[in-house]
């Protein structure tokens, strides 16, 4: 009888593993996995830290493209960062690591929603715009108060945040035209430079190139420093500016622009 007991549990578990069950057996619980730290994530506060304590603009730079960011780069965030002594290249650095994270976002199933004011950039007065005649222009034919077309030759950036596209049109007017006369008085022609439209916004413009010509020179042109107004002057024939021309002009005041994507 006791060798029956003994065997029974012997022959019961052989039969269950022919039958294809498999015995279960405590396991010792699993140790637990030690977390991994959050990333870090930089704000304005801090990248003003950096700069405040004397790090090169490189260095921030490389810290912002190898780190996860949280700016605030509205108006007032910008305006913030440039009154802390933050350069122009950390700022759209900032920006630009902004935008790229926008756009990496995963889609959305809602239509999108337009960008909030506060994502504007400012576009400082004195900055250069390269502009070139997109028409004719002569003093013959021209008269005092015709509009005059140009188109910008190189994308406006601030920092590395492209606000206007190369081929944005821009827009002047003459101011004042006169022929060529007899007795060796040449023509005359005065051209303001009025804005560069993009989108609904008018960039106001400026622009300060003039000069006079001689007759036995060629067609030499000088500067001048008449502010908003540039003249080309020529005597003893007409002054003609041809299609494709360069001008360099300059943003006349600051401006709020969305960046280009």
């Amino acid at each position: 009888m006791y060798v029956q007991k003994l065997l029974t549990p012997v022959i019961l578990a052989s039969l269950l593993v022919a039958q294809g069950y498999s015995p279960v057996y405590a396991q010792p619980p699993a140790a637990p996995q030690a977390q991994q730290a959050a990333p870090h994530v930089l704000d304005n506060d801090q990248i003003i830290q950096l700069v405040k304590a004397g790090l090169s603009d490189d260095l921030i730079l490389a810290t912002i493209g190898s780190s996860q960011g949280n700016y605030d780069i509205s108006a007032n965030g910008m305006i913030a960062l440039k009154g802390a002594g933050a350069s122009d290249k950390v700022v759209g650095a900032m920006v630009l690591k902004m935008n790229t994270v926008a756009q990496t976002a995963p889609a959305s199933s809602f239509p999108p929603m337009p960008a909030p004011a506060g994502d504007k950039v400012v576009l400082p007065e004195g900055t250069d715009v390269y502009l070139s005649f997109d028409q004719d222009l002569s003093s013959k034919t021209a008269a005092d108060g015709d509009s005059v077309a140009f188109l910008l030759t190189e994308d406006l950036k601030v920092g590395d945040v492209v606000v206007a596209k190369t081929g944005t049109k821009a827009v002047g007017e003459v101011t004042h035209a006169a022929h060529s006369e007899m007795m060796g008085k040449g023509g005359e022609l005065n051209i303001r430079l009025n804005y560069l439209k993009i989108g609904a916004v008018k960039v106001h413009l400026r622009g300060t190139k003039g000069g006079e010509g001689n007759s036995g020179m060629g067609g030499a042109i000088a500067l001048s420093m008449l502010v908003g107004v540039f003249g080309l002057l020529k005597h003893g024939k007409e002054v003609n500016v041809q299609h494709g021309t360069a001008l360099h002009a300059y943003v006349s005041e600051d401006t709020n622009l969305a960046p280009v994507i």
